[in-house]
C-alpha cells in the first residue's frame, strides 16, 4: 500500500491541533509556538462583528469554549484594548491570553495612510505605531492597518506611491519590536493590481497583506489571477466572512492558500447577527475544518 501524501496525512490528522507558526512575508517567520505544518492554517476570531460586545474575559472564555484559539482585537470594541492601556493593564491582558490556549493574534486598528493633508496623514502613522506597540506589549505578533482610498484630484500613483512609502516606516517600527505590519485590503483601494502595486513600494520584510475576501477578488481576471499577485507577499491573517453563506469561493481560497503553504491564521469577520454567538462560532469552526481537510486531501 501507497503511503499516504503529507497533504493527505494532515486531513487524517487535523483534528489532532497544534500549536501555530506565523508565516510572514516572504517566508519569514514571525513568531512560532510549536511546529506548525505549512499549508495548515488555524481559525480565529476578529471581533467585528461577532465579540464586539464581549469584555475580554469573556471574550476569550466563548473563543475557547467554540476552539476559536486566535483573536484579532479590533479597535474601539468592548474588550477595551486600547493604547491608552498603562503598563499594568498591559501586562494584564497579556497574562489574560498566556493563561488559556487562546492567542492574541494581534490588534485591527483603523488607521489608514491616503489622506492629502501631511498632517492627518502624520497623525495616522504615529497612531499605527502606538497601536504595533500595544501589540507587542500584549503578546500579539501584528497590526492589521488599511490602505485605503482614493481622493478627487490627487493623483492614484501618488496616494499608492504615499500610502507605500508610509508603510515601509511602519515596518522599520515593527522590525524593531519583533512585529507584523499586515495591509488589509480594503476601501477603493482593495483591487488586487492596486494593493500589488502598494506592495511593491512597501517592500519591507515586516509588511504583509491581509486577504480580505472582497468580491472585487473576483474581478480583473479572477480570484487566482488576484491571489498570485500578492502570494508572495502574505501575512499572517487572512479575513473571511460566514464560511456558509454568499457566493464567495472560500473553497477554492482555501486551495489556493494550501497550495502557497500559508501556516497563518483565517480570522472569522462575520456580518450576520445570530442569537446565539456561541453556537454560530462552533458552527463556523465545524465549517472550517471540513473545508481546510477537503483542500489538504487533494493530490
Amino acid at each position: 500500500m501507497n503511503s499516504p501524501s503529507r497533504r493527505q496525512f494532515l486531513a487524517q490528522t487535523i483534528g489532532l491541533g497544534t500549536a501555530a507558526a506565523f508565516s510572514g512575508p516572504l517566508g519569514e517567520t514571525l513568531a512560532a509556538a510549536g511546529d506548525q505544518p505549512k499549508g495548515r492554517f488555524q481559525v480565529g476570531l476578529c471581533t467585528y462583528l461577532w465579540g464586539k460586545d464581549w469584555d475580554l474575559p469573556t471574550l476569550v472564555a466563548n473563543c475557547q469554549k467554540c476552539k476559536i484559539l486566535g483573536v484579532e482585537l479590533r479597535t474601539q470594541h468592548k474588550h477595551g484594548v486600547e493604547p491608552n492601556l498603562n503598563v499594568r493593564q498591559r501586562r494584564e491582558v497579556k497574562r489574560r491570553f498566556a493563561d488559556s490556549p487562546v492567542r492574541l493574534v494581534g490588534i485591527g486598528c483603523n488607521e489608514c495612510f491616503d489622506s492629502p493633508d501631511p498632517a492627518r496623514l502624520k497623525r495616522s502613522i504615529e497612531a499605527a505605531k502606538a497601536f504595533i506597540q500595544l501589540g507587542h506589549d500584549c503578546g500579539g505578533s501584528g497590526t492589521k492597518v488599511k490602505p485605503n482610498d482614493f481622493h478627487k484630484g490627487v493623483p492614484h500613483a501618488r496616494t499608492i506611491a504615499q500610502i507605500g512609502q508610509s508603510l515601509n516606516l511602519l515596518g522599520k517600527f515593527a522590525a524593531n519590536l519583533g512585529q507584523q505590519v499586515r495591509l488589509e485590503v480594503h476601501g477603493s483601494c482593495c483591487h488586487l493590481p492596486v494593493i500589488k502595486q502598494i506592495m511593491d513600494i512597501a517592500d519591507h520584510p515586516r509588511v504583509g497583506v491581509c486577504w480580505n475576501c472582497n468580491s472585487a477578488d473576483l474581478e480583473d481576471g479572477g480570484l487566482e489571477a488576484n491571489f498570485n499577485l500578492v502570494k508572495n507577499r502574505l501575512g499572517a491573517t487572512c479575513h473571511v466572512r460566514e464560511l456558509n453563506l454568499g457566493d464567495y469561493p472560500y473553497q477554492r481560497l482555501f486551495d489556493l492558500l494550501v497550495k502557497a503553504d500559508f501556516a497563518g491564521w483565517m480570522l472569522l469577520e462575520c456580518r450576520t447577527h445570530p442569537k446565539d454567538l456561541v453556537g454560530a462560532l462552533a458552527e463556523q469552526r465545524g465549517c472550517f475544518e471540513r473545508m481546510l481537510a477537503k483542500s489538504l486531501a487533494r493530490p
